[in-house]
């Protein structure tokens, strides 16, 4: 299965750049064995409508043309439910094993979600209630999938 991330908004150079795209190299070269593979991140910019609502459905709107067809969607929310690293790798796995082809994973824009868009999501998550910068937002997510990775392969990275 294929992961991909949709992301609103450009991730500057920089040690958040860095360190994303280092767990991400990490899942790249660990996932295969274990039946997933890195798509690479899309990047969109973010809306420049005057309302939120708009903004919403205009950045909703371009995320849905970008996801490969029929592909599995979960969305990053702070309404989201929190899932601990495990029930995360379980979610993958089961969508993996159940023939799904391609997950794609969003970031969505200062804004949020469009209710649409949250309609059509298979998992809505949350990294806790605050709500964080897309930079880090970006890194936390990185190292979620490299941990995915690890949990699925029995490697030790991941401590219970």
């Amino acid at each position: 299965m294929h992961i991909g991330i949709c992301a609103v908004g450009r991730m500057k150079a920089g040690p958040e750049r860095d360190l994303a795209d280092r767990y991400l190299d990490r899942f790249s070269k660990g996932g295969p064995a274990i039946g997933l593979e890195f798509s690479g991140v899309s990047e969109i910019a973010e809306s420049r409508a005057k309302s939120t609502d708009e903004r919403r459905r205009e950045e909703s709107r371009k995320i849905a043309q970008m996801r490969p067809e029929g592909s599995a969607l979960f969305l990053l929310d702070e309404r989201g439910k929190n899932l601990s690293s495990r029930e995360l790798s379980q979610a993958i796995a089961d969508l993996r094993d159940e023939g799904r082809r391609h997950l794609s994973i969003v970031i969505g824009g200062p804004d949020g979600h469009d209710p649409e868009l949250r309609r059509m999501a298979d998992r809505t998550i949350a990294f806790g209630a605050q709500t964080w910068p897309h930079q880090i937002v970006r890194v936390m997510l990185a190292e979620q999938i490299y941990r995915v990775s690890t949990i699925l392969s029995g490697h030790p990275y991941h401590r219970d």
